[in-house]
């Protein structure tokens, strides 16, 4: 399929984190986690332009801290290290030892600046990393522009997630193909401020480090902050970006007249990893999204669809297929925003539950069965302006609590 028109983002449903120019992928097993890879590498022909967001958890695992000081120290990188079954978070001194010597492996591989290397770690929390499997795995590593490297390095990445989480796009921008994919992973521990559990994405778009920040944490509120599993915040969620710079548009700035398409294309793939992550909650069966109209702002109406996607009664409720909406009414009042008690619409699918704050009619069967969906759909009218947002979550269920009393075991 061709674009042909400024606006047409277009979803290239064999696209991977390759995709863009100048990207390439590995991943491997070390034998860290019993199965399955638990090493990645996502590998850049040229040092790319790098913008990051990260979580606002007090307690900061020590990839993180590597991994700002190198983005910081001249806003480029050409690799991302990851690997999965070991968080290196809380293990001191020997923890940030640990999390620089991966870094200094993976440039001495591939004969790049230590600096323009990213760390990041996924798993348990408080055991020191067996680096006598890390560092050989490292020096195994060839990143390659296949499929089957794109999924080893997918495959790397997951801890409890049940399935990968990828997407990829095009649009046009001055008259050049420009691309962008991403990858992530997240099931657990998800409620995140400014970042989600780890998630990565490439472009070949030629955009400089401050500009593209920019973007990433405009784009990261609308879309990875709006999601929420368990209301926790991991102490390693990151998301990162590179881009390589090999499209060769006229590098993009707020005043170049497609900058919105970027904008665009960037909360395209953000949003898609977004909703896979919240879909793929451990143990969930059914995928909540949440929307807010006629909020005093755009900001209010995400912090209410949030607070009520997130709710462990709401949550329930749709486990359930319980169409209790008195549990939606009580997290729209429990979320601080400025709201007319008298004036609220809830409609969960095409179903009418409340209006102006008084009953509908409705079939109490019907709203049930629809609530068996695999996604659904709440709409809520605070009716008191033009604010919108949006949030996704997933349903609370029996194995949450099984997968998580194990997670060690």
């Amino acid at each position: 399929m061709q674009i042909t028109g400024k606006e047409q983002i277009l979803k290239l449903e064999e696209g991977s984190i390759i995709t863009p120019l100048g990207f390439s992928a590995a991943g491997l097993h070390t034998k860290v986690k019993r199965k399955r890879n638990d090493l990645g590498l996502i590998y850049c022909d040229v040092p790319a332009e790098a913008a990051a967001v990260f979580t606002l958890n007090q307690i900061q695992a020590a990839p993180l801290k590597v991994t700002k000081e190198n983005i910081n120290q001249e806003g480029k990188l050409q690799a991302i290290v990851v690997n999965s079954g070991n968080a290196n978070a809380c293990t001191g001194n020997q923890g940030l030892f640990d999390a620089h010597s991966m870094k200094t492996a993976v440039a001495n591989l591939l004969s790049i600046k230590n600096h323009h290397v990213a760390v990041a770690s996924t798993g348990v929390i408080g055991e020191k990393m067996p680096m006598e499997k890390i560092i050989p795995g490292i020096e195994l590593l060839v990143p390659q522009k296949n499929k089957q490297a794109a999924l080893d390095f997918n495959e790397a990445i997951l801890t409890t997630d049940t399935c990968m989480k990828t997407t990829c796009y095009e649009t046009i921008i001055d008259n050049v193909k420009i691309k962008m994919a991403g990858s992530a992973k997240g099931s657990g521990m998800i409620a995140p401020n400014m970042a989600t559990m780890l998630g990565f994405i490439t472009t070949d778009a030629n955009i400089s480090h401050n500009f593209l920040q920019a973007a990433l944490s405009e784009v990261t509120n609308k879309t990875f902050n709006r999601i929420t599993v368990d209301g926790d915040t991991s102490t390693n969620d990151m998301v990162i970006v590179m881009a390589s710079g090999l499209a060769e548009n006229t590098a993009l700035t707020p005043e170049h007249d497609e900058w919105e398409q970027f904008v665009q294309l960037l909360e395209k793939v953000c949003e898609d990893l977004a909703i896979m992550i919240a879909r793929d909650g451990e143990g969930a069966t059914k995928l909540i999204e949440v929307n807010v109209h006629g909020a005093i702002s755009d900001e209010e109406a995400g912090k209410v669809a949030k607070t009520v996607v997130g709710s462990d009664l709401v949550k329930t409720m749709v486990y359930g297929s319980d169409p209790n909406w008195g549990r939606v009414m009580m997290a729209i009042g429990k979320s601080g925003m400025t709201l007319d008690p008298e004036k609220i619409d809830i409609a969960i699918g095409p179903y009418s539950l409340l209006e102006n704050s008084q009953p509908a009619n409705y079939v109490e069967e019907t709203l049930s069965n629809y609530l068996k969906n695999e996604s659904v759909v709440m709409n809520i009218n605070l009716n008191i302006g033009n604010g919108y947002g949006k949030a996704w979550g997933c349903d609370l269920t029996y194995d949450y609590v099984r997968i998580n009393a194990s997670y060690r075991t």
